[in-house]
């Protein structure tokens, strides 16, 4: 989907500033902060429990926050935010019972949980039983691209899931290497199945996206999946 956490060569954001005591106390203690501690247990709990499907129904849930809070929130603060947009299309919370906490701690509800709240609950499928050390799959087709192939990046919206930045979209780039199929995150967000594709890394030059400016020995190379792409022209 199109977001505010689709970051990636936006610009006006500044400089990314590091805190060196921040770092230390990671290192130290795992943690910034104890609710951060809370928040990762949460995560872990509702991954085992299934009310977190996998890691793209997560991501998707954190996507949907309100993009103000998306910004402000922190990173377990987003995934504090994820955690109870899950919770809620799950049915295992309501957004009255999570405004009544946050009151009841003396704080003002500020908006609602989700800014895209999905319009029906996805259904998952139950686990697999076969463990996967990755997300790699069999193939279901033959690959449409091979090394060498140019394409380029459909220009998608909308609001599922996605893997696909926005800054590649319409730009030409070349393949420079294929690495099978791997589960499909569009699909897997969205309880459509695992749906595994192609994978490719795709090799972009620095001037085509980001301009005359670029410097010329820049080169990006990026992981796209095959539904994301077409033969450039």
């Amino acid at each position: 989907m199109d977001g505010i956490h689709d970051l990636g060569g936006k610009q006006g954001f500044g400089n990314v500033e590091l805190d060196a005591s921040s770092i230390e106390k990671r290192h130290i203690h795992g943690f910034n902060e104890r609710w951060h501690a809370a928040v990762f247990t949460i995560m872990n709990s509702l991954f085992a429990h299934g009310a977190a499907a996998n890691t793209d129904h997560f991501r998707h849930s954190v996507e949907r926050i309100d993009p103000i809070n998306y910004l402000s929130d922190g990173y377990y603060g987003r995934w504090l935010g994820g955690a109870e947009t899950m919770l809620v299309e799950a049915g295992l919370l309501t957004q009255d019972e999570v405004n009544n906490r946050v009151l009841s701690k003396g704080h003002k509800v500020a908006e609602p949980i989700a800014a895209r709240p999905a319009e029906q609950s996805p259904t998952f499928a139950p686990r697999s039983a076969a463990y996967h050390p990755t997300a790699q799959r069999e193939p279901l087709a033959n690959p449409i691209f091979a090394i060498g192939d140019n394409v380029v990046a459909h220009s998608l919206g909308g609001t599922g899931h996605t893997r696909l930045p926005s800054y590649v979209r319409g730009i030409s780039g070349q393949i420079i290497a294929a690495h099978g199929a791997w589960v499909f995150p569009d699909a897997n967000a969205h309880g459509h199945g695992e749906a595994p594709k192609h994978l490719y890394t795709v090799r972009y030059q620095g001037a085509d996206l980001w301009g005359p400016n670029a410097e010329e020995s820049v080169v990006l190379n990026i992981d796209l999946f095959e539904p994301y792409l077409e033969l450039a022209q």
